[in-house]
């Protein structure tokens, strides 16, 4: 009878995984009915718990993969039927990165990685990479987010900036790098683990946009406990599997006033006695979240 055990995948190409299972990194199969069983999302991913069996002392196959508590996903590209593309499965935190400087934060873009981290009860940190670049002071985005409630990290991965408190964050957690390309994740991902040594590329000059430089996620174990992935670049990102009816949920400021709305079902957009948009008129919610909020509506609907 094959031996099992239970391991964390670190590592997914075609046809094979790396496992940890017990501190050692092994290379594994996946189990022929497992791969021919119907379904509409990866099958196994970095993050994933998953069962190994030993048939014998030098192979190992993956027998079963184990439920996510999360998952981190986007909608495949192309056309035809949406289906999803889980990137990294039972994450902790997802470490959204942007930059001062080029390329300029997108707060739309902003918006999405965080309605998909409250959808999926992942916690978010917003991390602003090359604070060499920052101007003094907080600038005003940042004061309303941190408002929401979501902690923001200036760091500098060439000068060290506010790089004690990012480790600090990530211990005991699996921790994601998300973000456009450009800002850079690779960058800092070589500070806290210099040993991997992560290609990085320059800002197109011409499109101020990063150029993809990661191509393969990995899930990297940290010296101090936890572990890292890090992600190929994402410019766009559609919500996956999101009801419309829960969007305001996933915007904590908005949630707090959906309740006192006249109508149940309000969608926040144009109801009378509608609590939300007397408090975006008032001040009480930001304008510039408001108009993401029904922009992912708009999404939605079409």
């Amino acid at each position: 009878m094959a031996k099992t055990m239970q391991g964390l995948v670190v590592r997914s190409t075609a046809g094979f995984v790396e496992v940890l299972v017990d501190g050692e990194v092994v290379r594994a199969t996946i189990r022929g009915r497992l791969k021919n069983a119907p379904r509409t999302t990866d099958l196994c991913v970095i993050g994933d718990q998953v069962i190994v069996a030993q048939p014998d002392p030098r192979s190992y196959v993956v027998a079963e993969v184990l439920p996510r508590k999360s998952r981190f996903s986007r909608r495949q590209p192309g056309r035809g039927p949406h289906k999803e593309d889980v990137l990294v499965a039972n994450l902790d935190q997802l470490l959204i990165t942007f930059c001062h400087g080029r390329p300029v934060l997108n707060t739309r873009l902003l918006d999405r990685f965080l309605v998909i981290a409250e959808h999926q009860q992942i916690q978010p940190v917003i991390v602003m990479n090359k604070a060499d670049l920052s101007e003094p002071g907080d600038p005003t985005w940042q004061r309303v987010y941190e408002s929401i409630g979501y902690p923001v990290l200036t760091v500098s991965a060439g000068t060290g900036e506010g790089m004690d408190a990012l480790t600090e964050a990530l211990q005991d957690k699996i921790s994601a790098f998300v973000g456009p390309s450009g800002v850079g994740k690779s960058s800092l991902i070589n500070r806290i683990l210099p040993s991997l040594d992560l290609d990085i590329a320059s800002v197109s000059e011409h499109h101020g946009k990063g150029r993809h430089t990661t191509r393969v996620a990995s899930l990297h174990t940290l010296p101090e406990g936890g572990f890292l992935a890090d992600t190929p670049g994402i410019r766009e990102l559609a919500t996956w599997e999101l009801p419309i009816e829960h969007l305001d949920r996933c915007f904590p400021e908005l949630a707090a006033y959906r309740d006192q709305c006249a109508f149940r079902s309000c969608s926040h957009t144009h109801e009378p006695q509608c609590a939300v948009i007397d408090a975006v008129n008032e001040g009480a919610i930001d304008r510039e979240r408001y108009e993401s909020y029904v922009r992912l509506r708009e999404e939605a609907n079409a």
